[in-house]
Order: C-alpha cells, then structure tokens, then sequence
C-alpha cells in the first residue's frame, strides 16, 4: 500500500510540466539538498523524502516552516522500501540520491531499481550544494565513517586556538528529532545537549568537542548555520559525517584515509570523490595499521589524487585504570557509527582491552536485548563488542539492560562520550581515549599555516 502524501499542496497529475521528485536520504545531506536546490524551485516539485541507515527517522514530515512557501503542509518522509510504489504512484520523474557510506555496487542497485519505473538517477555534486562562508573554512572529510576526523578536527582546534582564532565548529547534519526545533542548533556545554535531547550518537560528535572548549553548530538549514557561525568567528572548522564530501566550500580539504580498510578508498560512494577532491590527504592509524596496509593506501592515494600533500598521522590510545583491566572479563563498547554503517567489527576499544591485557573480552550477543540484537542482525560483520547505540529511549533501555546482563567485572567503552554519565549500570566503566597525531614531515600544522597566511589570517 502506498503512503498517504494527499497533503501535498499539488495535485498528483504533471499538468504543470514540472518534474516530479524525490530525494533518498538519512536525515543529512538530503534535506541540505533539497534547502540548497529544490526548495525554492518553481520547476520542481519534491513528492517525498525516503529514509534509510538510521533507525526512527522515517514517517515525519520536513516541516513547512523549513520547506518553504511551495510547500505549504511540508514534505513526507517514508521508508526507503516504499521506493518504487512512491515513484509509480506519485509519477516521479527524477529520483535525487543523497546519503554517504555507501557501496558504488549498493549505488548502483539503487539507481537499477530507480532506472527500472523509468526515472531519472540524479547525484548532487559540490559545486551545486556547497555554501560559500564569509570566514575561512577548514574542512576535515574521510573516505569512510570511522576514520578518525573527529580527533583530527579537535586536535585542529586546539591549534587554532592556540593562535589566538576565535573558532566555530559547523558538524555535518544529524537531526533525528524534530526538524523545526533542529533547524540551528548551537551546544557550548552539556546543559545544551540535554536541552536539546541529543541521542548518543549525536552526542559522540559534539560532547569530545564541547570538552575542548569549542562551539559546535549542527541543524538542518545550513544557509542559517553557517551565517550565525561565521558572525561568531574567524574560522570555520567543518567537522564531516560518514564519508560525504562538505556542505561549505572550504579554503583547506582535509581527507582521512584508514590502512585498517586498505582498499576502501575507492570502494564507497562519494569516499571516492572526496578523496579526489583532497587537497591534504591524512594516513591515520598508521601507529596500529602494517606497514603493508599503510603502503597500499599510500600507493592508491598518489595514483588517484597526485597532487595532495600527504601526511600520516597516529591515534594514541590512552586507556582509564589499565591495571583495572588485565586479566578481567571485559565487555567493550564501541562508537555506533563505525561499527554499523562504518563496516568496523571493532574498534578503539577492542584494540585497548588487548592491549592492556583483558582476561577474556566477552561477546554481548547472548544477553543482548531485542533493540540491541536486531543491530547484530542488521550487521552481522560486527565482533565481539557492544556498539554504543541510543537513537532513541528505548534503544538505549536496551543498552542499558545489555550492559547490566553481561556477565564481566568491568566495561570498558571507546565511546567519545561519558556514558556513566548518561545511563546507570551496575558494573564499573572505564573510558578509553584516542586522539591524533603528526608523525614525521610534512607536519599538518605547517600546511594549516599557509592556509592562514594564504586566507590572510595571519600575515
């Protein structure tokens, strides 16, 4: 049975001649899209948004309040599963892709289901859907959800303040809630998340920022975001999600590539595109990675992008009470994100327990709740940790009552945020912490330091 759209302010027949559209989204980049291209758009008139990745984000509407005077009762948002009855039953004529993290072979399965009801299979590219700040942009992207921006962002941060720069970091879009009240968001401390209602993995990017003392803007209409960030600083950091490519058009390009995922450097969709996009290529995690693994990324990024200033880049681990740890039975969580769309089966937290000489790293599965083991379903590849999932409250009961049921002496958890802070368990839990930096030339930071110079920041 097809959704019910009949709010639409239009009439189902294309008498106008205009094309009939609809945008494949996550809750990101497709409502930046459609604000950025569609939303004043008389030629154009966007039937629904289908939603996919994230759990809990379809059957809302993108309120009127944000889409505009064409769209008076706003725009559906529908499960991606809909796709074909929605296109056949509301005569699309263009289908608009617009999430990240994704295979080019899944890409082009749905472009194939897309391509099979006779429509159009459109992707976006930057020069149509990038902003133009009226401050300097540094941009930090990946070819992967996982690799290490975030550290690379912060540590960037810290560098620029260090100089004196007042600083605004812009996080890629992630509003699970309601849209109008997440049109701008601004969080300077934690009080502003829990203001805000911010789900854990909202809270994984912004909270290690806020801890640093930066100011974090997220939302949905960046047009608004940028303005009210660029008149509070003299820089933007944009801090990317998965491996999409910015929505400002920045002055510095930052690229992270992963040796951990030798060879998904050109394997997902837009990763491909950023990396070519790059103008600093960073190698992270070469501290952990072989030296075969780091060769072979190094190899493919001067063949596909040889004009990119190379770097590597470690992640130092630095583990809470590692004498707590050594020979305990340990349950490890990990950042959601990574370990679920990011493809991961482990991540810093599994790397720490072995490090610090864990007695046995138990698997959660067995005492998983149905919210948390239907993720285990949904990503069979993940190992032998507990993905740090909240999306909503009782996703994150049900990480709660996992914990409470694992059968171990400790919890160690690589999650960005203080979780003990956030649920009550009845098990110790230590944190582990992992954060960035330069080995051997050319230094990051020198490279920042021609961006300044040639923005005409710095002198």
């Amino acid at each position: 049975m097809c959704p019910d759209l009949s709010t639409s302010p239009h009439d189902h027949a294309t008498q106008d001649g205009r094309s009939r559209l609809l945008i494949m989204g996550a809750a990101g980049r497709d409502f930046h899209n459609f604000n950025r291209v569609y939303r004043d758009n008389p030629q154009v008139e966007v039937v629904a948004f289908t939603a996919a990745q994230i759990s809990g984000i379809s059957d809302r509407r993108y309120p009127a309040a944000l889409a505009g005077s064409l769209y008076p009762h706003g725009i559906a948002i529908v499960d991606e599963s809909e796709l074909e009855i929605l296109c056949q039953t509301y005569q699309v004529n263009q289908v608009v892709f617009a999430y990240s993290d994704v295979t080019h072979t899944q890409v082009m399965h749905l472009a194939s289901r897309v391509l099979a009801i006779g429509a159009d299979f459109i992707l976006l590219g930057p020069e149509r859907t990038m902003l133009q700040a009226t401050v300097p942009v540094i941009a930090v992207s990946a070819v992967r959800t996982g690799c290490g921006k975030s550290q690379v962002a912060r540590w960037l941060s810290k560098l620029l303040r260090q100089r004196g720069f007042r600083l605004a970091v812009i996080r890629h879009p992630m509003p699970y809630g309601d849209l109008e009240q997440q049109q701008v968001q601004r969080f300077a401390n934690r009080a502003d998340l829990d203001a805000a209602n911010c789900t854990i993995e909202e809270r994984e990017e912004y909270e290690p920022h806020l801890a640093v003392g930066n100011v974090v803007y997220a939302g949905v209409d960046y047009g608004v975001i940028a303005a009210q960030a660029a008149a509070e600083a003299d820089l933007i950091l944009w801090d990317g999600g998965n491996n999409d490519f910015p929505f400002l058009r920045p002055d510095l390009h930052i690229v992270l590539v992963d040796p951990l995922r030798p060879g998904h450097e050109t394997s997902h969709h837009p990763g491909e595109a950023v990396l070519r996009m790059a103008d600093v290529v960073v190698v992270a995690k070469v501290d952990v990675a072989t030296a075969a693994n780091v060769q072979q990324v190094i190899e493919t990024v001067q063949a596909i992008n040889p004009g990119a200033t190379l770097v590597r880049g470690a992640s130092p681990i630095v583990i809470e009470q590692p004498e707590a740890i050594k020979n305990q039975r340990v349950l490890v969580i990990e950042d959601g994100p990574t370990t679920t769309h990011g493809g991961m089966p482990y991540g810093a937290g599994y790397v720490a327990a072995i490090q610090a000489q864990a007695g046995k790293i138990v698997d959660p599965r067995s005492v998983a709740m149905p919210e948390i083991a239907a993720i285990y379903t949904q990503y069979p590849h993940i190992g032998s940790v507990l993905p740090a999932m909240g999306y909503s409250a009782a996703q994150l009961e049900g990480l709660r009552q996992t914990i409470n049921r694992a059968d171990v002496d400790v919890v160690l958890s690589a999650t960005p945020i203080d979780l003990a802070a956030l649920i009550t368990v009845n098990k110790p839990i230590l944190r582990v912490r992992y954060d960035f930096a330069e080995l051997g030339e050319p230094e990051l930071a020198n490279v920042v330091e021609q961006v300044l110079h040639r923005t005409g920041l710095i002198p």
